[in-house]
């Protein structure tokens, strides 16, 4: 069956008049509902121009027009399970100690879901949440908790592109279509004749690429998969090729993540430009699922009484950089799409300011009315997208012009901090001495392609000592370092005489098999050697 967005309600849906494009907002006792829609690695300079000239995208353009768009929203941490950790928990990533994929927030942490059930509102979730501990496979925690060895392996996997054999297929990542299936279920059966507010929450893969065919568990998921439905929504003259630097001139930290992502090897131009057309082909099968939503709160007269929130965990870099995946500050992979529409929100409104995904959790209990917890590391983004009530004071709302994301898992062989403000981007590693950092002007330098951090040296000291106020980036990175040799540990220890099977079959088996004694010495001369205390 097609999706409604191609049917006349979706139409109606389009012509509907902006909610309160006065700038009105509700009190508490009136309440909205909220829906946020979360899919998995969407770039978010997909969502403004250039870069919204790709692809089609009808139903964030809705909300586009409708709403107010953030234009530099970043993810706290380029990767699902810690950005998702910082949404939900609207903490930074050092603080939830949400290290990499397999170590997230406590199943049991109170979230702001959680907040705003207990002040009467109903809740609902569905599909990928992916915030909690103990998920994804093996290799990806092995991978991680080793990234400190001086070893460089590369992974199974170099990225590909799959085309579905049906040509008219519209429905090709079934699980999300089956778990926006239910979401519309929910709404029609459950949440239209509630009295009270509800809240939902749909939670995407896409545009997350899919597993590797010949892969298991245990390796890497590398492969774009659409249909021509899809790609007929992308326009293959305004896909750019990105440019890369060579590889004796990319960042260390660069290197060592093209080289275990697979990726430092020749591409040839149609191949980049596949691997990009693809991708945006599952953009635009995840705004489809979007439009789902919206075109079913439109046909329960819900929509008038609904905040709509779309936003995505991380982005994906599609061949900059010469990589895919995430696990970069590059802004392929940290910018995402942050929209929100629906009563009190301003219509038609781009927002300049710098804001992040911990900014959910205080917005969400704002839209709610519900008092702010003040440990949060985010604010709310209705002072942003809203006209102040009367008499609402507004002198409170302290939002610093700056955002930080960090990065501690695998793939990437050093602790990764990104200070983002309004004109620079600073990113610094490890101890602060060992690595050297990288500082970008995005305004001359979209692509990031030229460090000026030795050439500015006065504004790198200042944003660097601006980051170590914030958080004191050589301790949070010591933490790791002797989180990862202590969990490993376990690990290897819990295998007992299974340890050097299960470690030469992860996902660098291709590299580790040609000399596994060498890899595993390896190991061990790390697991010997002396790991920094944890000291102010």
């Amino acid at each position: 069956m097609l999706p409604l967005w191609v049917s006349v309600v979706a139409a109606s849906a389009l012509a509907a008049p902006a909610p309160e494009a006065d700038g009105r907002r509700p009190g508490a006792a009136e309440a909205p509902n909220v829906v946020l829609v979360a899919s998995d690695s969407f770039d978010g300079r997909l969502t403004f121009f250039p870069g919204n000239q790709v692809v089609k995208l009808p139903f964030i353009n809705l909300m586009k027009s409708h709403g107010t768009t953030f234009l530099n929203a970043y993810t706290n941490s380029p990767i699902c399970c810690p950005s998702r950790a910082a949404m939900w928990s609207g903490l930074f990533t050092h603080l939830t100690e949400s290290w990499n994929n397999f170590k997230g927030l406590d199943p049991n942490y109170t979230t702001w879901m959680d907040i705003m059930e207990k002040h009467g509102y109903r809740t609902q979730k569905f599909g990928k949440l992916d915030y909690t501990s103990g998920h994804h496979s093996v290799s990806n925690r092995v991978e991680a908790w080793t990234r400190d060895v001086a070893f460089l392996l590369r992974q199974e996997g170099r990225p590909m592109v799959n085309l579905t054999l049906n040509e008219t297929k519209v429905r090709v990542m079934e699980a999300d279509w089956k778990n926006t299936d239910k979401a519309i279920n929910w709404l029609r059966k459950e949440a239209a004749h509630y009295t009270k507010p509800f809240v939902l929450y749909l939670g995407l893969n896409l545009p997350h690429p899919y597993p590797s065919p010949s892969s298991g568990e245990n390796f890497g998921s590398s492969t774009f998969h659409t249909s021509l439905y899809w790609l007929k929504k992308v326009s293959a003259d305004a896909i750019k090729i990105p440019k890369w630097l060579p590889l004796a001139e990319m960042h260390p930290v660069d290197y060592y993540s093209s080289y275990t992502k697979n990726c430092t090897q020749k591409f040839t131009d149609k191949e980049i430009m596949n691997i990009r057309a693809f991708y945006y082909a599952m953009c635009a099968e995840t705004d489809a699922m979007l439009g789902e939503i919206i075109s079913a709160l439109r046909q329960l007269d819900l929509l008038q009484k609904t905040i709509v929130v779309y936003t995505s965990d991380h982005g994906e870099l599609a061949m900059e950089h010469r990589q895919f995946y995430k696990m970069s500050m590059y802004e392929a992979s940290a910018h995402v799409p942050l929209l929100i529409m629906g009563p009190g929100i301003k219509a038609n409104l781009q927002v300049p300011n710098v804001v992040s995904l911990v900014d959910i959790y205080p917005t969400m209990l704002d839209i709610a009315g519900i008092p702010l917890p003040q440990n949060l590391s985010g604010y709310s983004l209705l002072p942003l997208s809203s006209e102040p009530l009367e008499n609402e004071n507004r002198s409170q709302d302290h939002r610093p012009p700056w955002i930080l994301s960090e990065f501690h898992g695998c793939n990437v062989n050093a602790s990764t901090y990104m200070l983002r403000t309004n004109q620079w981007k600073y990113i610094a590693y490890a101890d602060g001495a060992s690595v050297v950092p990288q500082l970008f002007d995005l305004s001359s330098d979209p692509d990031e392609l030229t460090n000026i951090a030795t050439r500015f040296p006065e504004i790198t000291d200042s944003l660097d000592q601006m980051l170590r106020s914030i958080i004191n980036y050589p301790k949070v990175s010591a933490s790791v370092h002797q989180y990862n040799k202590e969990q490993f540990i376990v690990w290897k220890e819990s295998l007992g005489q299974n340890y050097s099977n299960v470690i030469a079959n992860l996902r660098w088996h291709q590299e580790w098999l040609k000399k596994p004694s060498k890899y595993e010495s390896a190991i061990n001369r790390w697991l010997k050697t002396h790991t920094t205390s944890r000291t102010d």
